[in-house]
């Protein structure tokens, strides 16, 4: 049974009910004397406690991603999953429906040879009658670190606030992909770092599998980026990256924009993956970039986003930055950012419509 998996978390909770009705049920009905009941009565609620505690860990597991299987949690992975990635090619990859209305499916990529979950959810828009020729344009969601693609469903309420946006008007339908952010277990501010070429799992790999699977727009026209914490310093940076696979990229309280030297210590690679690295050396980009966070947030400063806007003068890449006057670093903020960053990503990708396919990325890696 898989550590993430539903069924563990259901095991868990089932085990919990029944060890606190054999705690009711037993505690007067214990047999011998009364130095030997008590301890036996303690116990049972030691198991209660325990199994409780369990439930919770592993709920905040499921939703932060903290550990990715058993492997993980003890220790004993022995470090060979960049390299010996099980899981079929994107050619051979099926999607897999969940109860949600999301698609899933673990692949191999071809480009990185890592192997992660990849989510896709479509909008009610994609299969109306008479949308059967209508392309659509993809947002890709990066989650933050520690975190899961399942984040933004369980807290992010994606894709539920994007539907409200397409409903009010404010934001154009798109199809939504949700990919692992360290496929591998190694977290790189998705780098390509020895074997764990994360950047060409991202700006690569994942893209071919959705344009193969899905009527997306054409790249990089219909293609974007949203991304908090982590996943916004990479939104930043992949669409800097590869601007023939993603037109735009909005960073919700992006990580360090220069590089986090806690995630890359090698101070030459940490710059040359950074996406104030990359703006300086851009030229004449179609490329746009939202960044906002919050004057509360210690770990994204308003600073950040002024330096960048400074630097961006010039290059050609358009950046709109905003500031809220009070958030911390979580989805609670996030969540009040997305009228204002789904809405501007709906001003640099098109609607849906009948435009060319999405076809096999021919991406330039800078970094």
């Amino acid at each position: 049974m898989e550590l993430t998996s539903t069924s563990f978390l259901v095991t868990l909770i089932v085990v919990t009910v029944l060890a606190m009705l054999a705690l009711l049920l037993l505690w007067n009905r214990i047999p011998g004397p009364g130095w030997l009941r008590w301890p036996a009565r303690v116990l049972m609620i030691g198991l209660c406690q325990l199994t409780a505690i369990c439930v919770v860990a592993a709920s905040i597991n499921g939703s932060y991603g903290l550990y990715a299987s058993w492997d993980d949690l003890l220790g004993t992975d022995t470090g060979r999953g960049a390299s010996a990635m099980t899981g079929p090619p994107p050619g051979r990859a099926r999607f897999t429906q969940g109860g949600d209305g999301t698609q899933s499916v673990y692949f191999r990529g071809s480009r990185s040879k890592l192997a992660g979950q990849v989510i896709v959810w479509t909008p009610p828009e994609y299969g109306a009658p008479g949308a059967e020729r209508t392309r659509f344009p993809v947002l890709v969601l990066l989650h933050g670190y520690p975190g899961s693609p399942r984040t933004w469903i369980d807290l992010g309420d994606m894709p539920g606030s994007l539907e409200q946006l397409v409903r009010a008007g404010a934001s154009h339908p798109f199809i939504v992909v949700i990919p692992e952010l360290y496929p591998g277990g190694m977290n790189t501010d998705c780098a390509n770092i020895g074997r764990h070429r994360v950047a060409d799992w991202l700006g690569q790999d994942v893209p071919d599998l959705v344009a193969r699977n899905f009527r997306t727009l054409r790249r990089p026209e219909g293609w974007g980026l949203l991304g908090v914490s982590t996943g916004g310093f990479c939104a930043a940076k992949l669409a800097l990256q590869f601007p023939r696979v993603f037109r735009a990229g909005a960073a919700l309280d992006p990580d360090p924009l220069a590089g986090d030297p806690a995630v890359l210590s090698d101070p030459a690679v940490r710059e040359r993956n950074s996406p104030l690295w990359l703006l300086r050396r851009t030229k004449n980009a179609d490329t746009g970039l939202f960044l906002a966070t919050s004057k509360q947030d210690k770990d994204s400063p308003p600073a950040q986003l002024r330096v960048f806007a400074r630097a961006a003068e010039g290059t050609g890449v358009r950046v709109r930055t905003l500031v809220q006057p009070h958030g911390g670093h979580n989805f609670q903020t996030w969540s009040g950012m997305y009228p204002e960053a789904l809405g501007w990503l709906s001003t640099e990708i098109p609607p849906p419509g009948s435009g060319r396919p999405g076809t096999p990325a021919d991406a330039e890696d800078r970094g």
